[in-house]
């Protein structure tokens, strides 16, 4: 499925597909999120995964370079999003593999691919290309601050990669099978891969973040609506300005609410507490209104990932009730989606 038709706002990635996901010596799902989004949002595109002894799996087979190659992946993607989108040299020679078997690289870390001197001579030697997605366009505009025509809703989080992803491309296409013109708006690397198009905001300089978020999502016609991924929380210690940016460039009309339960404490950073979901509603309402006076919260979205069916419909019920707001698992869909659907598109 198609979320983003051509456009000439933000450019399209020619990205070599299919794939084979990198994922390392990773053990954390948190920091695996770009190979799980690529297998749960095209999964036609991923022939299979690569992983070290002991590191998570996301239940593709698990193949060697040249075995994916055979299969008929163009490309190895480095499916890792760890802290600070660091390159680890350990994974240095499974990406000069990949390059050996023919297939090109692609990167949505911070670390540029052909700083890596081995990585780029190998390219070289066997006329590979070395793909950063993590790459803002030039000539980002300072943030104008003014309101733009259409309509504009945001996924916001108390943590980091717990859904907002998942979220704002379930609501996308609830939005479409409704008939309602709709575009999701990609601002991660795996988003952005999965779309094929997007602004990485956290590879933004900060003086252009919010106005990176208005060439995203520019002016449209009164009906059409953005669903616009997000990043971050206001909350976190280290990713609080991209979240913020976002919030002011993007303007949303709408937000929605995303949470893991069972979760404490921030992703990487265990000293600090996450905010219940009311204070997260409340700051984003209050930040959001500088650009967006109209700002309104249609709801929560819950990751019941770690949950059994019975315990996450009953603990979205009781959420529900309490917040006085519709609550639903996107991925779980059912009635309670839809009611969350219903009130993202509230006249009002």
């Amino acid at each position: 499925m198609t979320l983003i038709p051509p456009a000439t706002d933000i450019a399209r990635l020619d990205l070599p597909r299919p794939y084979l996901l990198f994922l390392g010596d990773v053990t954390e799902a948190g920091y695996a999120k770009t190979a799980f989004g690529l297998r749960d949002w095209a999964r036609e595109q991923c022939v299979g995964e690569l992983s070290f002894a002991n590191a998570i799996s996301i239940g593709l087979p698990q193949l060697t370079p040249a075995e994916a190659k055979a299969r008929g992946a163009r490309s190895m993607v480095i499916g890792v999003a760890n802290v600070g989108g660091r390159i680890l040299d350990t994974w240095v020679p499974s990406l000069l593999e990949a390059l050996v078997a023919g297939l090109d690289i692609v990167s949505g870390m911070h670390s540029r691919l052909a700083t890596t001197p081995a990585l780029a001579a190998a390219a070289e030697r066997y006329h590979r290309r070395l793909i950063d997605v993590r790459t803002p366009p030039r000539d980002i505009p300072i943030a104008s601050g003014r309101k733009r025509s259409g309509k504009r809703l945001l996924a916001v989080g108390t943590d980091c990669a717990l859904g907002k992803k998942y979220t704002a491309l379930a609501i996308a296409r609830a939005f479409q099978q409704r008939g309602i013109d709709s575009d999701f708006r990609a601002t991660g690397q795996t988003g952005i891969m999965i779309a094929g198009r997007g602004m990485p905001m956290d590879a933004v300089v900060a003086d252009f973040e919010a106005g990176a978020a208005e060439m995203l999502s520019p002016a449209a016609e009164p009906d059409h609506w953005d669903v616009i991924e997000g990043q971050g929380s206001l909350f976190h210690p280290a990713y609080a300005g991209v979240s913020l940016g976002l919030l002011h460039g993007s303007q949303p009309d709408v937000i929605v609410v995303c949470h893991q339960p069972g979760r404490t404490h921030m992703l990487g950073h265990a000293q600090f507490e996450l905010p219940s979901i009311e204070e997260t509603i409340d700051l984003n309402l209050t930040l959001g209104r500088r650009t967006n006076p109209g700002i309104r919260c249609a709801g929560v979205s819950l990751n019941t990932s770690q949950l059994s069916a019975s315990d996450a419909q009953q603990l979205i019920a009781q959420e529900s009730k309490r917040l006085r707001l519709p609550v639903a698992d996107p991925i779980r869909g059912g009635v309670e989606f839809e009611r969350l659907v219903d009130a993202c598109l509230e006249t009002r």
